[in-house]
């Protein structure tokens, strides 16, 4: 499986709290992390038939913006 990385703007615990449920949903518990060390706040997600567009959209229902990096 390869890793899909995208820059967010989900910065604090708080704002990965929030965002839990919606990722959890979209791509399984154990399939995504956030870097909130990183500047771009790197949210990687590795899961099998997950497309960029359905990541992007769970992530922009939590109230955070998402930008693929290639």
């Amino acid at each position: 499986m390869e890793a899909v990385k995208f820059k967010t703007n989900i910065k604090c615990s708080g704002c990965i709290a929030k965002a839990t449920p919606f990722l959890n949903e979209a791509v399984g518990a154990e399939n995504w992390e956030v870097d909130t060390e990183s500047p771009d706040k790197v949210l990687t997600v590795v899961a099998e038939g997950i497309s960029a567009e359905q990541v992007k959209k769970a992530v922009e229902n939590a109230g955070y913006k998402a930008e693929q990096l290639n």
